[in-house]
């Protein structure tokens, strides 16, 4: 199906305020979103009481249901750059672009990752055109941000409008907002790469000493996934092998400190846990440090990469928190020394 101009005028105007995801809209929210899931992500995301084995076996269970299409994704992938068709560069642009918005509110990682796994399993089931992308990437990041994000801290959608400076109206965010919570089954709260990335990273550090736990810093495990999030060639892989290899390679990093093997020992019992191939974790950890090594390069176009002219009405301006106006110039990935 494509959406067409024609498409979303015929389409009744439908309300999705702030409380459209969280509000008295329950019954319809819930639809497709197993309350089950729901409970596991918070309570792996928080302090859960669920044995590892329980949580994990939730977690893979869901894994499957919440990735993008794949046969979508490879039309996206064989598309020319033409200006009619989805292609990889477009995706990969829209997703810096909502990684800016992430920064520049202050959003958390997980409405960030949220954010990336509803855009890739909307662009994977529908056919747009590029002229309305950015309507999707924005209604999809809205969406994390009312599902993730504290009621009090979720903009109104005029004025994310005039901060991301799209020209289309908030009438059209609504509608596209129903056509994709329609299309995603309603199915929002995903169990996403960072989810097990901090679920494998607690197993780990309950497993080794107070020097390797050091090692294994978080905010940093975070930025890298981040970064790969802004690559296609991750839209493909299982949330939970991405995360692994991202512990893999910041475990081989860290060779020459000497507390490793024991980081490498929980690494190999978590592997082994997952019934994860040597060979497939290798191929995956390179090419996340390819990934990486690209966006440590003055030639990868960064998120913030120029610095945006806001245009903000005085309203918005007196409801923003002063922190949104201190953003770093380009979003680097943290670096510790052992």
């Amino acid at each position: 199906m494509k959406i067409t101009p024609s498409c979303l005028l015929k389409l009744s105007v439908v309300t999705i305020g702030v409380t459209g995801l969280k509000g008295s809209r329950g019954e319809a929210r819930d639809k497709g979103r197993p309350s089950k899931l729901r409970k596991m992500i918070d309570q792996v995301t928080g302090a859960g009481a669920l044995p590892f084995a329980v949580q994990l076996k939730a977690l893979l269970d869901q894994e499957a249901r919440y990735q993008p299409k794949l046969c979508g994704l490879r039309v996206i992938e064989s598309a020319q750059d033409n200006g009619l068709r989805m292609t990889v560069k477009l995706r990969d642009f829209q997703v810096r672009d909502l990684l800016s918005l992430t920064r520049f509110f202050g959003f958390s990682s997980e409405t960030f990752s949220l954010a990336v796994n509803l855009l890739d399993r909307f662009l994977a089931v529908m056919k747009i055109q590029p002229k309305h992308l950015a309507c999707v990437g924005l209604c999809c990041f809205y969406i994390a941000v009312k599902t993730s994000e504290e009621e009090k801290s979720v903009p109104l959608a005029s004025d994310l409008l005039r901060i991301s400076q799209n020209r289309f109206t908030v009438h059209d965010m609504m509608r596209m907002e129903k056509i994709i919570l329609e299309k995603l089954y309603w199915k929002v709260k995903a169990p996403t790469a960072l989810h097990f990335l901090r679920f494998f990273h607690s197993q780990i550090q309950e497993q080794v000493d107070a020097e390797s736990k050091r090692l294994l810093n978080i905010e940093r495990l975070e930025a890298q996934l981040k970064a790969c999030h802004c690559s296609f060639t991750f839209t493909k892989m299982k949330p939970s092998l991405l995360a692994l290899a991202l512990l893999a390679l910041e475990t081989e990093d860290q060779h020459e400190c000497e507390p490793v093997p024991a980081l490498r020992e929980a690494l190999h019992a978590l592997q082994d846990t997952l019934s994860v191939k040597a060979g497939d974790l290798v191929c995956v950890r390179e090419l996340v440090a390819k990934c990486l090594a690209e966006y440590a390069t003055t030639k990868c176009l960064k998120p913030n990469g120029q610095r945006l002219r806001w245009m903000i009405s005085g309203r918005t301006a007196r409801q923003l928190k002063h922190s949104y106006y201190k953003i770093a110039h380009l979003p680097t990935i943290p670096e510790y020394a052992c």
